[in-house]
């Protein structure tokens, strides 16, 4: 998968629309290999983003968990002292 692309689901605070369609856009360029698409393309590219953007954020809205939300700030620095450790070598 893309590193990218970040879990979005039981965060606090919740996940915003431009977090979900910044997933959806860097989900698009993986599948369809364009980072920008060419002119003849671009209707298609953003159509696509648009629709995966509205299916995340309706997946997201339908899921339901008894676990606790994750702390943002404390999974990013989870991150970066596992990217620390991963390119120290």
């Amino acid at each position: 998968m893309c590193r990218s692309i970040k879990p979005l689901f039981n965060l606090e605070p919740g996940v915003t629309e431009a977090e979900i369609r910044a997933a959806a856009l860097q989900f698009v360029r993986k599948v369809s290999g364009f980072n920008t698409p060419s002119k003849a393309n671009e209707a298609a590219f953003l159509a696509t983003v648009d629709e995966i953007t509205a299916a995340a954020s309706s997946l997201l809205d339908a899921l339901e968990t008894s676990a606790p939300p994750k702390n943002r700030a404390a999974e990013a620095a989870k991150a970066q002292a596992r990217n620390a450790q991963r390119f120290a070598k």
